[in-house]
């Protein structure tokens, strides 16, 4: 079940120009989300506190970003848009509520670029207007020389094996789904990549299943990969620290300990673990001929 919400603002000014997504602005066209990931860091991180309970159509969203980009375009303001920060801009309700294809329609009105992080198969049909906004959007000049595209499409994954997915992503779109939504949107002509964030500690951030999931993702036509390690927020029952060990006591109990002992009392694993990941990306995305950024 879901509600609907009048909001009073939708686009979200970033202090900085985000480095990995290129973003300025953030944009989500629903709070809360039914894909149920048991590490959504907006479950206990303060990127959550604002999110209604369950999960709410923005219905005003429309109106109200015509206001917001409106006056952003006057002044010149151009930046790229993260549509889908914390929640997936393409959930089952998007089917019967087209929020998102709105937003995209008033993103192109006022000609802003804008990122794309989805796990679905239902942005296939957006890619016309997402063409349309390509070729209309306007770069910001600080990122003139990095990217010279006005959309980028990128998939989310925690693993490609579709028994841990089942386990830890329960109501996402299988991998499978996803690698071939990507290959379509590649061949569409679009900057496509993946984003392996957050990698699961002792399940999918080894070696060998790293270096299967950039093979796949090079095959399907991915441009770039990004990653980054799992993160665990709060303490109450559904806050993700909490269910995600629930998870691991269930279905591994033998990783609980030593995952327990990565954390700490901290939200993010160790530093020297987060620096063994980097690289470990870093000469695999080499090995594979793929870039580790965008």
């Amino acid at each position: 079940m879901f509600r609907k919400i009048k909001v009073k603002s939708v686009l979200n000014k970033q202090k900085h120009v985000d480095d990995w997504f290129l973003s300025g602005y953030s944009l989500n066209p629903y709070s809360g989300c039914s894909f149920n990931c048991v590490y959504c860091y907006t479950r206990g991180s303060k990127y959550g506190e604002h999110q209604v309970p369950g999960l709410a159509v923005k219905i005003n969203g429309p109106e109200v970003l015509v206001r917001q980009l409106k006056n952003r375009a006057r002044k010149k303001e151009y930046a790229f848009i993260a549509l889908g920060s914390a929640t997936d801009p393409y959930l089952p309700v998007e089917e019967e509520y087209k929020i998102t294809q709105e937003f995209l329609r008033i993103i192109l009105r006022f000609h802003f670029p804008v990122h794309v992080l989805t796990r679905s198969p239902l942005i296939l049909r957006d890619l016309d207007l997402l063409h349309r906004i390509e070729e209309k959007a306007i770069i910001p000049q600080g990122l003139q020389d990095q990217v010279d595209r006005g959309v980028v499409i990128s998939f989310s994954f925690s693993t490609l094996d579709p028994e841990l997915a089942r386990i830890f992503e329960p109501g996402a779109p299988e991998p499978e789904v996803r690698l071939e939504t990507m290959k379509k949107c590649k061949k569409a002509g679009f900057m496509v990549g993946a984003i392996f964030m957050p990698l699961l500690p002792y399940l999918s951030d080894d070696e060998d299943s790293l270096d299967y999931m950039i093979g796949r993702v090079k095959e399907q036509g991915a441009d770039f990969v990004l990653a980054a390690g799992l993160t665990l927020f709060g303490e109450g029952p559904t806050d993700c620290r909490t269910l995600y060990y629930q998870a691991l006591q269930e279905h591994f109990p033998e990783k609980v300990e030593e995952t327990q002992a990565l954390f700490g009392k901290s939200f993010a694993p160790s530093r020297e673990y987060q620096r063994e990941l980097y690289l470990r990306v870093k000469n695999l995305s080499k090995n594979h001929k793929i870039r580790n950024r965008i």
